[in-house]
């Protein structure tokens, strides 16, 4: 509706209502958030935590109501009718711009489970979204380097054991769980720099994926498999603010997941290891033809 005005002009609005947005929704989610905390009955933590859902669901909806008044970008969504409210998802997808969040978080946005995504430790600290982020569940993993875990043996298998406890909130409410598996956003240098055997994508890492499955596999029986393609180029934030993003495409696709990746340990199990990460070489060498053909159409 507003897309006829100048880009920078629709790149402030548009900052402006994402906000107004965020720190309205956050003040609101708190409520529960705080209740959830200091009340220690299971009954009503689980009740909080579907009203917080709901919260954040409406704060979604909202930031799509902006982009959908300033923004004239053509959506190409297939398979979004294949998603359930009431079902257990590890989502993947590959990951070229912080874009792909508000994407995602638009086409799945009450037609699955709320999105949650593995965060950094410290992100807890961001102001407004950090506790937002903690009022949802994020879960928040401290991750250790190999040289810290040779100096300190015993903290082996402690990323395991804090993905268990964290995962272990996701099994009363229905949770879409959300990994970049390349681990950073696309570009070509991050590319040439791997040496990656795909055109469009980065190597995959087994671990976080591996991890869910590990913790959570008696409860997820399903792959969300999400391919996003934009054909005019990666938009930076500024630019998707700025309504300059010509076009998204994205397909969907579900898989069952094999029982023999589930409920294993990845840290110690070798073959499991490998076959986890053969897993998952197949379903990026399928989404890199795939990315090749919504590309060139």
């Amino acid at each position: 509706m507003l897309s006829f005005l100048p880009a920078p002009v629709i790149g402030v609005i548009n900052s402006i209502l994402l906000g107004i947005n965020t720190l309205v929704w956050c003040v609101l989610l708190y409520i529960p958030a705080i209740l959830k905390l200091i009340i220690p009955i299971h009954g009503f933590r689980v009740l909080c935590t579907k009203v917080i859902i709901a919260i954040a669901e409406a704060w979604v909806a909202c930031n799509t109501g902006w982009m959908k008044l300033t923004h004239g970008t053509k959506w190409e969504v297939q398979g979004a009718d294949k998603l359930k409210r009431e079902s257990w998802y590890l989502v993947l997808a590959n990951h070229q711009s912080w874009v792909d969040i508000f994407a995602m978080q638009r086409v799945f946005n009450r037609r699955a489970p709320f999105l949650k995504f593995f965060l950094k430790q410290q992100l807890i600290w961001v102001p407004v979204i950090g506790l937002a982020w903690w009022g949802l569940d994020f879960p928040f993993m401290k991750r250790y380097t190999r040289e810290y875990l040779i100096k300190h043996p015993e903290k082996r298998g402690e990323d395991l054991r804090s993905t268990r406890r964290a995962c272990e909130k996701f099994r009363y409410t229905p949770v879409s769980v959300m990994n970049f598996v390349e681990g950073t956003r696309f570009s070509q240098a991050k590319h040439d720099k791997q040496k990656s055997p795909y055109q469009h994508l980065l190597t995959p890492k087994a671990g976080g994926a591996a991890f869910v499955l590990d913790a959570m596999g008696d409860s997820i029986q399903t792959l969300v498999d999400v391919t996003i393609a934009y054909p005019d180029g990666a938009p930076t934030f500024w630019e998707f603010l700025c309504g300059r993003v010509g076009e998204v495409k994205m397909e969907i696709h579900t898989h069952d997941i094999p029982d023999e990746l589930k409920g294993r340990d990845y840290s110690t199990d070798a073959e499991h290891r490998r076959n986890v990460k053969n897993w998952l070489a197949e379903q990026w060498q399928a989404k890199d033809e795939r990315l090749e053909r919504m590309l060139a159409r």
